[in-house]
């Protein structure tokens, strides 16, 4: 018998780990409704009254969604939907904090509250309906040309809410009113993803070379050229500086990944310096901006917003004041624009650092996701989406803490609004989908044996392969040992003659090479 019929198995195929996510959301659920509680204990003296009703919401909501994954996508990763509850639960105890303020208080928390269900029922939606991001990929052109059109929404005369904050980025319809901006987003994104793919072959082709440096030719300069245009529209007519570089920035990294190219990078930023000078010599709105970042007590009436809030940061220090004993309510829009000052001066920096650190999380997980996709449009969208997450963080956070200029974005999943908070949820919908396709194996030990008529061995593939032909493998496919090499499913009580185990949703099924098959088969004959 050789040796190869006695060493281990060299894979393993992912656990679900949906135990662990139930975990982490029912403990994200306990510390957002532990905020809650001392909120009212701080500032009113006793326990909410609704305590019972607002427990049970806090945790059946995230319960339902953990429940819909479990079903229909088992192989997801278990840390998204957990790191996006805990924001989510945090930003309705710091708005429920700041509706105290008021005399009598209002009731921004409810209103969030009901924009978190909607979006956790999207999240739901998602995870039954769609399941499988793959389809998406046949639309580019549709859905680009309705995030287009969602995005230069807010400039149609009677749908346009008008200038609010110095930026026309609202519409109404009826009594409702959003950012369209936020679904373009997502729109965009799947749409930028199907595109790439189809052309990234074009787009890789190198034209010149400057310091060693291989740049795209010419011709090839359309598309990010129309996208540089776009966003040049979103900043001059609708004086929107953060939505223009979020999706400018969100193309030059999806055509960068796509194709490879640093050059593609390199113009991306050249054509961003360009279009900044241009906002800051043409739009009143942006050297407002920037000067409030530089010299914010030049014009302490301007600047007003950013100094009390870095009063706020300041007096939080780094532990902060206390759930319920700072003074949010000092600085304007603290539970949209300015919550993360907020969440720094009741919680200190050390608090804020924390917050940041789960964002890191969410981002890191859809980084993982891409890198291990081995399908382009999933891995182009999971990238995608990931940066276009961690630059509005950076962009938001960096804004109120004077690391850059305001650029007016929300907060993910913890600033007051109902648009955000869905699209946000909507995200990690995209997320967890692509995740259990990346994650989950070909065939676990039932369906070996269903499909091979109670036979102990069945050639699968690994997760994430792209169904690339024999022709495709590359040459260190076809050495032993090699991560791409084809591996066999045997049910771990069949390979030692016995049955298969019951099936456990923690328990892996062992994969082991083909050639090690074989060998163990020649060595039994």
């Amino acid at each position: 018998m050789s040796a190869a019929t006695t060493s281990a198995p060299v894979t393993v195929l992912p656990r679900k780990r949906r135990n662990v996510e139930l975990l982490l959301v029912i403990f994200a659920s306990a510390l957002a409704l532990a905020g809650y509680v001392q909120v009212d204990l701080n500032v009113l003296g006793h326990l909410p009254h609704r305590l019972t009703l607002i427990a049970a919401i806090g945790f059946v909501l995230p319960l339902l969604a953990h429940v819909a994954i479990r079903w229909r996508l088992p192989y997801a990763d278990p840390v998204i939907l957990p790191c996006a509850t805990l924001l989510n639960g945090l930003g309705l105890v710091m708005i429920h904090r700041i509706d105290l303020i008021n005399e009598p208080p209002t009731h921004g928390a409810t209103q969030q509250l009901i924009w978190t269900v909607l979006g956790i029922a999207l999240l739901i939606v998602c995870a039954v309906v769609v399941r499988d991001h793959r389809p998406l990929q046949g639309f580019p052109y549709t859905l680009g040309l309705v995030g287009l059109v969602l995005l230069l929404m807010p400039l149609i005369p009677g749908l346009g809410r008008g200038t609010i904050g110095g930026a026309q980025i609202w519409i109404q319809v009826g009594p409702f009113s959003f950012q369209p901006a936020e679904v373009a987003k997502v729109l965009l994104a799947i749409a930028f993803a199907s595109y790439l793919v189809e052309k990234r072959d074009v787009l890789a082709l190198a034209g010149w070379r400057v310091l060693g440096i291989d740049l795209p030719r010419a011709r090839d300069l359309g598309p990010i050229l129309l996208v540089w245009a776009a966003t040049l529209l979103v900043l001059v007519f609708e004086n929107d500086l953060g939505t223009s570089l979020l999706f400018f920035g969100l193309f030059v990294i999806m055509l960068y990944v796509s194709t490879q190219r640093p050059g593609w990078a390199i113009i991306g930023v050249l054509l961003f310096a360009v279009g900044a000078v241009f906002g800051y010599l043409t739009r009143g709105h942006v050297r407002v901006r920037v000067t409030a970042w530089l010299h914010p007590f030049s014009d302490p009436e301007q600047s007003w917003q950013l100094i009390q809030a870095q009063f706020g940061l300041a007096w939080g220090g780094l532990l902060g004041r206390g759930l319920g004993e700072g003074r949010p309510g000092l600085t304007p829009l603290a539970r949209s624009d300015f919550i993360a000052t907020s969440i720094g001066e009741e919680l200190g920096m050390a608090g804020l650092f924390a917050v940041i650190l789960v964002y890191g999380l969410i981002v890191s997980r859809g980084l993982r996701t891409a890198l291990a996709c081995r399908e382009p449009f999933g891995k182009l969208l999971a990238a995608g989406l990931s940066f276009s997450f961690a630059l509005q963080v950076f962009l938001i956070i960096g804004g109120v803490t004077r690391l850059l200029p305001l650029t007016g974005l929300t907060t993910p999943f913890m600033s007051q609004g109902g648009s955000s908070l869905i699209a946000n949820w909507v995200v990690m919908g995209l997320l967890l989908i692509i995740s259990h396709q990346v994650r989950r194996p070909v065939a676990t030990a039932e369906e070996v044996l269903a499909s091979s008529g109670g036979k102990d061995r069945l050639i699968v593939e690994k997760p994430g392969d792209d169904h690339s032909g024999p022709d495709d493998r590359s040459a260190s496919d076809d050495q032993p040992g090699s991560d791409d090499e084809l591996t066999q499913a045997i049910p771990a009580g069949a390979q030692h003659g016995g049955q298969p185990a019951a099936s456990d949703d923690e328990a892996p099924t062992e994969i082991h090479p083909a050639h090690a098959a074989t060998d163990r088969a020649e060595g039994e004959r």
